[in-house]
C-alpha cells in the first residue's frame, strides 16, 4: 500500500543534561516544531513530517535521534517479574512498528544519500552507517520502490491466534514475513537498549531489556546481535513512563567538527548549548581564553559566521590540536566546493594576561579547568580570580557577556564574590560533564570601568 512520505512522526532526541530548553528553541527557530521537554532529563521530544528529516540531523543541539513507536505516560507496571515479562511480550506484539520502521528504513537512505555508507561492506569502523548492515539492505532512493522494499522489513505474527486481540488486525495485515528462506529475504539483526530511572520497579535495565528484547525476536523473527546490529529498539523508562523508540543515530552527532582531542574535549553539542546562551550578533567579538582542542570557537564559526571568533591557550600542545581541527574542517569545506576561510584566530598566550586591548571583547566563552583531569583545585583558587579579573578588563563594559562552564562551583563563587562589582551573575544552567555535575555560568560585564586603562591602549595589559 503506498504511503505519504511526508507523514506525521514523533522524533525524540537526547541532548545535553541541563540544555532541553536551548534544545526546544534551536528545533523551533529551525524545523518550526514546539519540542516538549522530557521529564527524563536529557530528553526532548517533537513532531515532524518526514521531508524534514534530513534538516533534523543537522541541528546542533542534539546528540542522539530516535523516532518513537509509542508513548505511555501513566504505564502500569505489575508486581511481580513473571507478570512484568508477561506485560513486554504482549506489548511487543501490539505496538504500531509499521511507521516507525519505514521511518527508519527512510534514515538510511538519507544517511546514504549523505555518503555515509559509500563501502559495499560496512565494517565496525564505519560511524554514520548501519554496523554490519548487508548489501541485501540496500535503500532505494525512489519512493515508490521504498515503500515496497519496507514490506520486506514488516512481519506478522507466524502460527499465533490473535482472535483475543482484534485490534491487532489492521497492525497484522502491513506486516509481511520477513524470515522467509523460499525468497531468500536476510533476517535482520537487532538489539534491544533499556534505560530505566525510578526506584518503583520490580525489574532492572537488564532485566526489562532481556525480556522485551526475546518478545521482539519473536514477533519480528529477527537475530539478536548486541554489536553489529541494524535495528536498535529503545526502551526508556522513567518512572511510570515509558517510550519505545527505533534509534536513527548510531554514533552520536555530538562527534562532529573535533578529529584532534584532547584530554578535557568538550561535546560539540555542549559547546553549541552554551554559545547559544550568549546570543551572538553580527560582528561580535568572541573570545574562548582557555580553548582546549577547539570545540567552542568551531562550532562558533560555523554556526555563527557574521561573528569573529579569537581562540587560544597557554598550551602549546592544544593550540597545535586546534589548528589540526580547524585544518581538517577547512578541507571538508573545501571539499564541499566551498574555499572561503573562518572568522577565527588561534594563538598561544598567558590567559592571565591576554595581549589584547581593554573593553575590546563582547563575549567571552570557555570551558574553565575543572581541577580534575587538568590542573587541580588548588591551582584554581588562584587562577580563578586571576582570570575573571583579565576576562573583565577586555570585557566591553555595560555590554559584555561571559559563559563559563566549571565543576569547581565553590571556587568560582567565591572568585566572583572578589571582583568587585566586575560581573554581575544572570543566571546558572546545570550540566552533566562526563558524570559530573557542572554549572554553566551566564554573566553580565557591569558598566564599572575597569582601573586605570591609559597602559591598555596599546595592547599591554600594563599593571591592575
Amino acid at each position: 500500500m503506498m504511503q505519504e512520505l511526508d507523514q506525521a512522526v514523533t522524533i525524540g532526541a537526547t541532548v545535553p543534561t541541563g540544555f532541553e530548553h536551548t534544545a526546544a528553541e534551536e528545533v523551533q527557530e529551525k524545523l518550526e516544531a514546539t519540542a516538549r521537554v522530557s521529564k527524563n532529563r536529557g530528553r526532548i521530544y517533537f513532531d515532524i513530517t518526514t521531508d524534514k528529516l534530513l534538516k533534523v540531523h543537522q541541528l546542533k543541539s542534539l546528540d542522539n535521534l530516535f523516532v518513537v513507536v509509542k508513548e505511555y505516560d501513566d504505564y502500569q507496571f505489575k508486581t511481580t517479574k513473571e507478570e512484568v515479562q508477561m506485560d513486554w511480550e504482549e506489548l511487543a506484539a501490539k505496538l504500531p512498528w509499521t511507521n516507525a520502521l519505514a521511518v527508519w528504513k527512510l534514515n538510511n537512505s538519507i544517511k546514504k544519500k549523505k555518503g555515509c555508507r559509500k563501502r559495499t561492506n560496512p565494517t565496525k569502523s564505519d560511524q554514520c552507517g548501519n554496523v554490519g548492515t548487508k548489501s541485501t539492505d540496500t535503500v532505494p532512493s525512489d519512493p515508490e520502490e521504498l515503500w515496497e522494499d519496507l514490506e520486506a522489513l514488516e512481519v506478522k505474527r507466524n502460527q499465533r491466534d490473535v482472535s483475543s486481540q482484534p485490534e491487532n488486525d489492521s497492525e497484522e495485515e502491513k506486516h509481511s514475513e520477513i524470515q522467509n528462506q523460499e525468497s531468500g529475504v536476510t533476517p535482520l539483526k537487532f538489539r534491544v537498549t533499556c534505560n530505566r530511572a525510578g526506584d518503583k520497579h520490580c525489574f532492572t535495565s537488564n532485566d526489562a531489556a532481556r525480556d522485551f528484547g526475546g518478545a521482539v525476536q519473536e514477533f519480528f523473527q529477527w537475530k539478536a546481535d548486541m554489536t553489529k546490529f541494524d535495528v536498535e529498539v529503545l526502551l526508556n523508562i522513567h518512572n511510570n513512563e515509558v517510550v519505545v523508540g527505533i534509534a536513527l543515530t548510531v554514533e552520536s552527532l555530538h562527534r562532529r567538527n573535533i578529529t584532534h582531542f584532547g584530554p578535557t574535549t568538550l561535546r560539540s553539542t555542549l559547546a553549541y548549548g552554551m554559545l547559544r546562551l550568549c546570543k551572538p550578533q553580527v560582528s561580535d567579538v568572541i573570545v574562548d581564553p582557555m580553548c582546549g582542542t577547539g570545540a567552542i570557537p568551531l562550532e562558533g564559526v560555523m554556526e555563527w559566521q557574521n561573528s569573529f571568533f579569537l581562540a587560544g591557550d597557554n598550551n602549546g600542545t592544544a593550540v597545535s590540536r586546534s589548528v589540526n581541527n580547524i585544518k581538517h574542517i577547512l578541507k571538508r569545506t573545501h571539499d564541499g566546493g566551498s574555499s572561503s576561510g573562518l572568522p577565527l584566530d588561534i594563538v598561544q598566550w598567558d590567559l592571565c594576561n591576554l595581549p589584547m586591548r581593554s573593553s575590546s571583547v563582547d563575549i567571552i566563552i570557555t570551558d574553565m579547568p575543572f581541577g580534575k583531569r587538568m590542573g587541580s583545585k588548588k591551582k584554581n583558587w588562584e587562577l580563578y580570580p586571576l582570570c575573571l579579573r583579565e576576562m573583565a578588563r577586555v570585557c566591553k563594559p555595560g555590554t559584555g557577556k561571559a559563559v563559563l562552564l566549571t565543576q569547581d562551583k565553590k571556587c568560582f563563587l567565591k572568585a566572583l564574590s572578589q571582583m568587585e562589582g566586575l560581573w554581575r551573575k544572570l543566571h546558572t544552567v546545570w550540566v552533566n560533564v562526563g558524570g559530573l555535575h557542572a554549572g554553566v555560568f551566564v554573566l553580565k560585564r557591569t558598566a564599572v570601568v575597569f582601573g586605570p586603562t591609559s597602559g591598555h591602549q596599546d595592547g599591554n595589559p600594563g599593571a591592575y
